[in-house]
């Protein structure tokens, strides 16, 4: 008793006194030179942002994939040049293909010219360290740490004076806030989890990112869901680190609100709206009804919902055959890399087991031009994805002329598609079953019917146009862009 009393006379303040001496000696040095390197990094950047203008740099590392948001980064990039003339852009990309190149795509795809004088790459390596491919398990926490990889890399390369996320990767906020002391915006597209997602993990539900070996497995279901709910609160904390958030539509403005306790504003993403208003229909009464569905070739864009209900649709026009025989569904959309084009093989083999090879057509990696001309030709557009963060095929469908039949759930729920009988803007739908009701009404309306909805919708989606999206972009970044 006696030794154990000793010992803690002298052992409690021995380790008191050292706790003070490194406080004394180590930590607060230390503070000091943090503080010292934090105010010179700052200063010397304001200095090179007045003389030579603000170098803005985007985090978007498949710039040139040809998606939605990739139109959103090509028309904000146009907004903050025309804004801010002096601004460098810089984009982060894992692409290797010339600028010129990159820049021909986003024309050629999405109608959008940005001018190459005032526009840099910046190089990263690694691209597999964000493929969710390269992460059998673990993959939300895995690709996040390996898109903080990528983001160290970036930050090495080029300490910019504004950092703006453009796909998600919430992991980046801290290094740029923190250690490339500049302001943080992004804008979130799909949020990484989400409450739905953990909901379809607690039910036991498989899905694309739930499979069925733990689904059926009750301590697997209660092992992922505790991962999820950990990651949620490390994707929230990172989340925090932006000054500037902006989400594409209501849902994802709930989810990220939840998860991220942040005050997030609503900026619809761009669409061609203004243009594809002016299309005029060329379907004639004998041509065949084309269904369009445009859309990437992705797991979560369910392409295989859109043949079932074709088939559903076969089943509900088993005594009119004529009818049958003049409809066609197209799939149109980009295949990024070999996962897509594997996946379009097997879709096709999926249509080929559902008798469906006269009726389904693929059309992929087609040029703006040729989408013009299939919105043209087509009567009806098709929408699978499951909450769809926004929906920006639907909008363009919508604004085609286009009688669109969309998921009942996400963004054509809650922003575009309006089914009240007084003001119905299209369709919306959950199973294959119900798509196929859906689909047989909108091809059944007469012309004056098909005339009112369609003028309806067009209406409706002026809401979501590129002079809207630009408009709202800058004054949300305005912020961002002062010099202190």
């Amino acid at each position: 008793m006696f030794l154990l009393l000793f010992s803690i006379l002298i052992v409690v303040p021995v380790l008191f006194v050292g706790t003070i001496i490194v406080t004394a000696f180590v930590f607060v040095p230390c503070a000091f030179i943090f503080a010292s390197w934090y105010m010179r990094i700052k200063e010397r950047k304001l200095q090179r942002r007045r003389r030579d203008g603000a170098n803005v740099a985007f985090f978007h590392p498949h710039c040139a994939a040809g998606g939605g948001g990739e139109r959103v980064l090509w028309v904000a990039i146009k907004a903050l040049l025309e804004k801010y003339p002096d601004s460098n852009i810089y984009i982060y990309t894992v692409e290797t293909l010339e600028l010129k190149t990159i820049l021909d795509k986003a024309y050629n795809q999405f109608n959008v010219k940005v001018p190459a004088e005032k526009l840099n790459l910046v190089r990263l390596s690694f691209p597999n360290l964000i493929d969710p491919q390269t992460y059998p398990y673990f993959t939300l926490l895995l690709q996040s740490l390996g898109s903080m990889v990528m983001g160290l890399e970036a930050f090495m390369k080029l300490n910019p004076d504004v950092y703006i996320e453009t796909t998600g990767h919430a992991f980046t906020y801290p290094i740029f806030r923190y250690l490339a002391q500049c302001p943080v915006g992004c804008y979130t597209h799909y949020p990484t989890i989400t409450t739905a997602m953990m909901r379809r993990v607690k039910h036991r539900l498989v899905s694309y990112n739930n499979s069925s070996l733990i689904a059926r497995n009750p301590l697997f279901t209660w092992c992922k869901l505790f991962y999820y709910k950990v990651f949620g609160w490390l994707y929230g904390a990172a989340g925090r680190c932006a000054d500037v958030v902006m989400v594409n539509g209501t849902w994802t403005e709930e989810h990220i609100t939840e998860l991220w306790r942040a005050n997030p504003q609503k900026v619809f993403p761009p669409c061609q709206v203004t243009d594809l208003k002016k299309l005029r229909s060329l379907v004639k009464e004998s041509d065949p009804i084309r269904i369009l569905a445009v859309a990437q070739f992705r797991p979560e864009k369910d392409h295989p919902l859109m043949l079932q209900a074709m088939y559903e649709l076969r089943n509900l026009l088993v005594k009119n055959e004529m009818l049958w025989n003049k409809i066609q569904l197209v799939l149109v959309g980009s295949c990024r890399h070999a996962a897509d084009e594997r996946r379009v093989r097997q879709l096709r083999d999926l249509a080929a087991h559902l008798a469906l090879e006269r009726s389904v057509a693929f059309e992929l990696n087609v040029p703006h031009a040729r989408l013009l001309q299939l919105y043209q030709t087509s009567s009806l557009a098709l929408h699978a994805m499951w909450n769809e963060h926004f929906g920006i095929s639907v909008v363009e469908c919508m604004a085609a002329g286009l009688v669109t039949v969309a998921h009942r759930s996400g963004g054509p729920l809650a922003d575009i598609v309006q089914t009240a009988a007084a003001a119905r803007t299209g369709f919306l739908a959950a199973e294959p079953d119900e798509y196929a009701r859906a689909l047989l009404e909108a091809i059944a309306l007469s012309p004056e019917q098909r005339r009112q909805l369609v003028d309806a919708a067009r209406a409706s989606v002026e809401r979501f146009s590129e002079t809207e999206f630009e408009k709202s972009f800058l004054i949300a970044v305005e912020p961002l862009m002062k010099i202190d």
